[in-house]
């Protein structure tokens, strides 16, 4: 069992930030669960594959960026998440591919997303 149950990410442009989300996660299976009620006083949202598990709030841009890894089965899913963050605004920061010097068969690709957070798929998987 992990040891980490969610993570938090603060964002500037909340709406922005769920759009970008919803749509780069996607091909992983990762979609947005909840949102916390505005009368909660904080504008939240929880994306996830049945649990929220990445959160995001509204807060403002953080520094230092962050860097999050989503795991991927496939290396088809790596693309697939990576032509879809793109496309929702992300900006490339690692096209997919090998990556050797974690180990032969990481898999991976890199997008900055609204807030410049680098956003990560991986597959450790021998395709």
């Amino acid at each position: 069992m992990s040891t980490l149950d969610h993570i938090g990410v603060q964002v500037a442009d909340f709406d922005a930030s769920v759009a970008f989300y919803e749509r780069a996660l996607a091909p992983l299976g990762i979609a947005l669960v909840m949102r916390i009620p505005e009368e909660a006083g904080v504008k939240g949202a929880g994306f996830g594959a049945g649990k929220p598990d990445f959160w995001i709030s509204e807060g403002g841009r953080t520094t230092p960026h962050l860097h999050v890894a989503f795991a991927a089965r496939r290396r088809a899913d790596v693309d697939a998440f990576y032509a879809a963050a793109m496309a929702a605004g992300g900006i490339d920061n690692g096209a997919p591919g090998i990556r050797a010097h974690y180990h032969p068969n990481y898999y991976g690709a890199f997008v900055l997303d609204p807030d410049g957070h680098n956003i990560e798929a991986c597959c450790h998987a021998a395709e």
